[in-house]
C-alpha cells in the first residue's frame, strides 16, 4: 500500500490554488476563461460606478494582447491594513476572499459574490501592474503570478482631484491554451454593462495590428436603450418602451418592456449585473405580474367576449422584449450555474413595482395597450388552435411506443443518461446510421428536407410541422413553457447534417428550433453537433478521414513526397453523410471512443438571441450587413 499520513496532506499557500486548479475560479483555461479575467477586472470598474464614484472606465486591449483597465473611482487603498499589515491593494491582489464587498458600508451592491475576482487575475497573470492615484499621490506596485515583485512606491504627486485605478495585465501562457482577445466578445459584454450602468461610458479600444479600433458605449436611458437594441432587428409594436424603476424592500428594481411583431418572446434578468440565465425569484415575480396586469386589463376592456379562456403567461409574452434588472445587497444564488436568483423576497417586491407601475402605464396609454392586448388574444387563439397538436407531443404519450415518430428507430436502453438521438438529414443517411449504430444506446431519427424557421412562425404553425412535431414527440419533454427537462429521453441530442451549405443551414434551423422552443437542453448540456469528416485518403488497403485540409494534406505526405507516389492516392471528399456506407459512418462519426463532437452551449445569451434575429429573422439587412462583414472568414462555401 502507497503510504498514507500527514506528510501527503499538501497544503496551497498564497493563489497557489488557483493556479493549481484555475478552471475553479474562472471556468477554463481556453478563450472563456481568457475573457473572465478582464470582467473581474472591469466588474471592479463597475462596482465604484454602483457606489456612484466612478463614470468613466478604459479597456485597452495591446499589441501583445495585454489588457489595460483604467477608472476614476476612488482608488483601491493603499494605507496598511490593520490587521495583515501590508498595503490595501496588496492584500486586495494577493490574498483571496479579501475586499470592499463584503463590507455592506463601502459597496452596498457588488457584481462579485466572493472577493477572489482581481486576486485571481493577478495569480493566473505572468505579470501584472498597477497603478493607484488617490489623496493627491500617484501608487505603484507590480506582480508575477500571484509574488509580489515590487513593494508599493509613490511615484509622483498628482492633481487635486484625480483619482482613480489602473490596471494593467498579461494572461501567463504557460496556465491558457487560448491568448487572443476576441475584440466582439468583450465589446458585447462592455455595452451591455454601459445598458446595465446608465450614465456610464466605457471605451474599448484594440491596438493590435490590423484590428485596430474603438467603440464607446454610453447609454443615458439605460435599460431602454437595451431593449430599444435587442429590438434592433423588430417592428415594434408600440413606439415607447415601457420604463419602470423604482426602490422596494430595500431593493432597486429596473424593467424596461417593448412589444414587437414576432413570436418568440426575449426576456432577460440580472442581478447586480449578472445574467441570471436560470431566472429566479425576481423573474417569477416579472412574468406573474405582467400576466396578471395584462389579463385585468382584457377583462376590464371586455378584449375576451365570447372567450371561453384567459390569457396564459405564455400568450401575455409572446413578441415581448424585456429586460429586468435587480440590485440585490445580499444575493443567494443557487441552480445548475448558479446563476438563479434565490431571494424569496425579490419575488414580492419585483411583483409589487410591476402591478403598480404597469397597470398605471396601460390605464394612461390605451392605444399602447389595445396594441399589446390585442396581440395576446391572438396569441391565445393561436394556441387554443395548436392545443391538438401540442398533446400529441405530451411526455404521456411519448412514453407510448405506438406514438412515437414511425421513422424514429429507437434504442433499447430506457435510460436518458446512457441514450442518444441522431438528427440525421436525409433518409439515405438516416439508412446508413440505423445500419451502423450501436442499437443499445443510439436512435436515428431521420428528417426529411428542412424544417420550419421558428424564428418566423406562430406556435400553432411550428406544432403543425411534421419533422418538428417528430422531434419534440421522440424527445418526449413538450416544448416552452410545457417543458420538463427531466422528462427528456435523451441526454444527448445529436445534430449530424452533411458537410455542405444546405448542412450548415439546416443545421441553424434545429439550433434556432432548440433555442427558442427547448433552451432547456441548451443551459443542460444535452445539444451537441456531430463532425464527420471532410475526406477519405487513401492507398491500397490503407487509409485515413482527415476533418480538415491541412489533416488531408498531412495523410497525403505520410504516404509519400515523391510526385510519383502520389499517383495512387485516393482523394474522396464527401459532401453528403450518404457517401459514405454504415461501416464507414459509425467509425469516423457514430463511434463513441472515435468520433469528434461539439457540444453547444451558451456563454452569452443577449448575443445568441441577436445572432438568431439577424440570421433568421424578417430583417434582410442586418443579414447582409453581417454577411458583408464575415464573408473574408470563409475559405470554401461547401463546409
Amino acid at each position: 500500500m502507497t503510504e498514507y499520513d500527514a506528510g501527503q496532506i499538501q497544503v496551497l499557500k498564497g493563489l497557489e490554488a488557483v493556479r493549481k486548479r484555475p478552471g475553479m475560479y474562472i471556468g477554463s483555461t481556453s478563450s472563456r476563461g481568457l475573457h473572465h479575467l478582464v470582467y473581474e477586472v472591469v466588474d471592479n470598474s463597475i462596482d465604484e460606478t454602483l457606489a456612484g464614484y466612478a463614470d468613466t472606465i478604459d479597456v485597452t486591449i495591446h499589441a501583445d494582447n495585454a489588457i489595460t483597465v483604467v477608472d476614476n473611482g476612488r482608488g483601491i487603498p493603499v494605507d496598511i491594513h490593520p490587521t495583515e499589515k501590508i498595503p490595501g491593494v496588496e492584500l486586495a491582489m494577493t490574498v483571496l476572499h479579501a475586499g470592499g464587498k463584503f463590507d455592506k458600508n463601502t459597496y452596498k451592491v457588488s457584481g462579485g459574490l466572493h472577493g477572489v475576482g482581481v486576486s485571481v487575475v493577478n495569480a493566473l497573470s505572468g505579470q501584472l501592474k498597477v497603478w493607484v492615484k488617490r489623496e493627491g499621490q500617484e501608487y505603484y506596485m507590480d506582480f508575477a503570478r500571484g509574488i509580489t515583485t515590487t513593494k508599493l512606491k509613490t511615484l509622483r504627486k498628482v492633481p487635486k482631484g484625480e483619482r482613480g485605478t489602473t490596471v494593467w495585465f498579461k494572461p501567463d501562457d504557460t496556465i491558457f491554451t487560448e491568448l487572443a482577445f476576441d475584440y466582439a466578445t468583450l465589446a458585447t459584454r462592455l455595452r451591455e454593462l454601459s445598458f446595465l450602468n446608465k450614465g456610464v461610458t466605457i471605451t474599448l479600444t484594440d491596438e493590435r495590428p490590423d484590428q485596430k479600433k474603438q467603440e464607446t458605449f454610453h447609454a443615458k436611458g439605460g435599460l431602454k436603450e437595451f431593449v430599444a437594441h435587442l429590438n434592433a432587428n423588430k417592428k415594434a409594436l408600440h413606439p415607447d418602451v415601457i420604463y419602470v424603476e423604482a426602490d422596494r424592500d430595500d431593493m432597486g428594481i429596473e424593467v424596461a418592456i417593448q412589444y414587437n411583431d414576432g413570436y418568440n418572446e426575449t426576456v432577460f434578468s440580472f442581478v447586480n449585473n449578472i445574467n441570471t440565465i436560470e431566472g429566479g425569484t425576481h423573474l417569477t415575480g416579472f412574468k406573474s405580474a405582467l400576466t396578471r396586469v395584462v389579463n385585468q386589463y382584457a377583462q376590464k376592456g371586455n378584449f375576451l367576449k365570447k372567450a371561453d379562456f384567459a390569457l396564459s403567461g405564455e400568450d401575455v409574452r409572446e413578441g415581448l422584449t424585456a429586460v429586468l434588472s435587480v440590485k440585490v445587497r445580499e444575493p443567494q444564488f443557487e441552480g445548475q450555474t448558479k446563476t438563479k436568483l434565490g431571494n424569496s423576497e425579490a419575488e414580492g417586491a419585483v411583483r409589487s413595482v410591476i402591478n403598480e407601475s404597469l397597470a398605471a402605464y396601460l390605464e394612461e396609454h390605451p392605444r399602447s395597450a389595445n396594441i399589446i392586448v390585442e396581440k395576446a388574444v391572438s396569441a391565445a387563439r393561436a394556441r387554443e388552435a395548436a392545443r391538438k397538436a401540442r398533446d400529441l407531443t405530451r411526455k404521456k404519450s411519448a412514453l407510448d411506443s405506438g406514438v412515437l415518430p414511425g421513422k424514429l428507430a429507437d434504442c433499447s436502453l430506457n435510460d436518458p443518461p446512457l441514450c442518444e438521438l441522431y438528427l440525421v438529414e436525409g433518409d439515405s443517411a438516416g439508412g446508413s446510421a440505423k445500419g451502423g449504430r450501436a442499437r443499445e444506446f443510439q436512435a436515428i431519427l431521420p428528417l426529411r428536407g428542412k424544417i420550419l424557421n421558428v424564428e418566423k412562425a406562430r406556435i400553432d404553425k411550428v406544432l403543425s410541422n411534421e419533422e418538428i412535431r417528430s422531434i419534440i414527440t421522440a424527445i418526449g419533454a413538450g416544448i416552452r413553457d410545457d417543458f420538463q427537462i427531466d422528462q427528456a429521453r435523451y441526454h444527448k441530442i445529436i445534430i449530424m447534417t452533411d458537410a455542405d451549405v444546405d448542412g450548415a443551414h439546416i443545421r441553424t434551423l434545429l439550433l434556432t428550433f432548440f433555442f427558442r422552443q427547448m433552451r432547456e437542453l441548451i443551459d443542460a448540456g444535452f445539444v451537441y453537433i456531430a463532425q464527420p469528416p471532410l475526406y477519405r485518403v487513401a492507398k491500397g488497403k490503407e487509409e485515413y478521414y482527415a476533418y480538415t485540409e491541412a489533416e488531408r494534406d498531412s495523410y497525403i505526405q505520410r504516404f509519400g513526397n515523391g510526385d510519383g507516389a502520389k499517383v495512387n492516392v485516393v482523394i474522396q471528399r464527401y459532401k453528403g453523410l450518404g457517401e459514405m456506407n454504415k461501416e464507414q459512418l459509425w467509425e469516423t462519426t457514430m463511434n463513441p471512443e472515435r468520433r469528434t463532437l461539439l457540444k453547444v452551449d451558451m456563454e452569452d445569451a443577449v448575443a445568441a438571441d441577436l445572432i438568431f434575429q439577424t440570421l433568421m429573422g424578417d430583417d434582410v439587412e442586418p443579414r447582409r450587413v453581417f454577411i458583408e462583414a464575415n464573408a473574408k472568414f470563409v475559405s470554401n462555401l461547401d463546409i
